[in-house]
């Protein structure tokens, strides 16, 4: 049977409280035990010497042994215990038991108290032990022995011996356990719900993250972890929460990615199709062929600039392109990609500015890289431009950054769409839309080509009066020339 989280952690934490429990009794039991024992010693003792005290006195008396009889069944009676009086041979002669006040005579009368005793006893004026007293004794018991000796020549008189059953501790012992076992039994219901509620409350997180993690495997990324502390459980929940917020954007980049490229892709594979039919059909007349073939060509080519666009950006994204710095002249690069789009520039008469006023500034940074960023941002700049209008560059250092802008007449961009034109597959709806050659990753690339250098973008307009891009690039090297 496979157990869960919280049966382990409670069946765990419940053996753990039992063991504990268990290891208290025996480890009190030991020193209950050993007090015990001690003080029936000692009690044992006290009436033996007491007894010999009274032998000592009174043996001389006619009734001595009837006298002495009528003690011992006191004492016995008061103690609990068997009192064996023996002779100074070591026979016995008196016994409390029931049979010897009823008969005078027992198991045990006429019997002789083991050598060892007396032998130890010539020594010691006492002695205890846990015996038989090689089977004169039906069972083991706790027995204290005294001699009795006469009071004025200290002659022998014979041998007292006191004996208790051991069982009659082992039955004390089973009282007291099933008194402390009945005491503990309300603690112990208290302290099992107590380690539920505990087990249940600290196991609660983690089944729910199970469950989260579940419902996000059939694609359900609603769920969340409440955070209900500071400890590791209540940090452990919060991760999940950021992972799975994580996991949604992720999902939402992945699901609009997808339908930009879909929309991207299907727009120009139409308008090929529609061309390439009509003219293998021959809606399309001969003389307007070329017309069209010259459509389709420009189809194809920002078919591959898409995908170009897209394999670039995949490839940073993951890490595969890595920055290659060069040392080279920042504003050499710049005129350079101006040059390049000079055929443009002279078709829609464009006013170029700045150029001549810019300071040279050389940079130690990746040229190809920054070369597509300021290629995307000129090229930006010149489509969106309207004819005869102008385009203004400028390059200056600022502080420990290197600040590069290009402005642009023009239609500009509505306050509403400007924070989203660095995202993938943007097209505001009066700026960029109409330009059917744009991918709508230009901008974005820029953005994350100027990342990875430690930059940053950003972009500034006013509807029908000018738009401006800008990156600041981190100086790591830069001289100006």
């Amino acid at each position: 049977m496979k157990l869960t989280t919280f049966k382990k952690y409670f069946l765990m934490a419940s053996a753990i409280f039992l063991l504990c429990l268990t290891a208290i009794v025996m480890i009190v039991s030991f020193p209950i035990s050993n007090y015990l024992a001690k003080e029936k010693y000692a009690s044992m003792e006290t009436t033996c010497r007491s007894l010999a005290r009274y032998a000592s006195s009174e043996f001389r008396s006619k009734a001595y042994q009837r006298n002495m009889y009528n003690m011992t069944r006191v004492v016995a009676d008061t103690e609990k215990c068997l009192i064996l009086v023996a002779d100074r041979s070591g026979r016995i002669v008196s016994c409390t038991c029931q049979t010897f006040a009823v008969e005078s005579e027992c198991e045990h009368a006429g019997l002789l108290l083991p050598t060892g005793v007396s032998e130890r006893l010539e020594q010691t004026e006492s002695l205890t032990e846990v015996s038989r007293l090689d089977g004169l004794l039906s069972e083991m018991h706790y027995v204290a022995a005294q001699k009795m000796t006469g009071d004025i020549d200290g002659a022998l008189i014979g041998y007292v011996v006191a004996a208790t059953p051991s069982s009659n501790l082992s039955v004390f012992y089973a009282d007291l356990f099933k008194l402390y076992v009945f005491a503990a039994i309300f603690p112990i219901v208290i302290m099992f719900f107590a380690l539920y509620a505990m087990t249940y409350r600290m196991n609660k997180p983690l089944r729910l993250m199970s469950e989260a993690a579940q419902a996000m495997a059939k694609g359900d990324f609603s769920r969340r972890i409440p955070v209900t502390g500071n400890d590791e459980i209540g940090a452990l929940s919060e991760s999940f929460n950021q992972m799975t917020n994580s996991l949604v954007e992720l999902e939402n980049m992945r699901r609009g990615f997808i339908a930009n490229v879909s929309h991207e892709l299907k727009t120009p594979m139409t308008t090929i199709d529609g061309f390439i039919t009509g003219i293998i059909d021959g809606t399309i007349e001969e003389d307007q062929r070329n017309h069209y073939l010259q459509l389709v060509s420009q189809e194809v080519k920002r078919l591959s600039r898409l995908v170009q666009s897209m394999l670039s950006l995949s490839k940073l994204e993951a890490g595969e392109t890595k920055p290659n710095p060069t040392d080279f002249d920042f504003s050499n690069m710049v005129l350079d990609v101006v040059i390049s789009q000079e055929q443009r520039i002279e078709a829609r008469k464009l006013n170029i500015t700045g150029l001549d006023t810019m300071e040279g500034y050389r940079l130690y940074a990746d040229r190809d890289l920054l070369h597509q960023v300021v290629y995307n941002l000129c090229d930006n700049a010149v489509k969106f431009t309207d004819e005869g209008g102008t385009v203004h560059f400028s390059l200056e250092r600022v502080g420990n950054m290197l600040d590069f802008r290009i402005r642009n007449t023009g239609k500009g961009i509505s306050e509403q769409d400007l924070p989203f034109v660095f995202d993938r597959f943007y097209k505001g709806d009066r700026a960029r839309s109409q330009v059917k050659d744009s991918t709508g990753l230009g901008l974005y690339l820029v953005k994350t080509i100027v990342k990875i250098h430690g930059g940053r973008v950003f972009v500034s307009s006013k509807e029908n009066e000018f738009t401006e891009f800008g990156i600041l690039l981190p100086i790591q090297h830069c001289d100006t020339v």
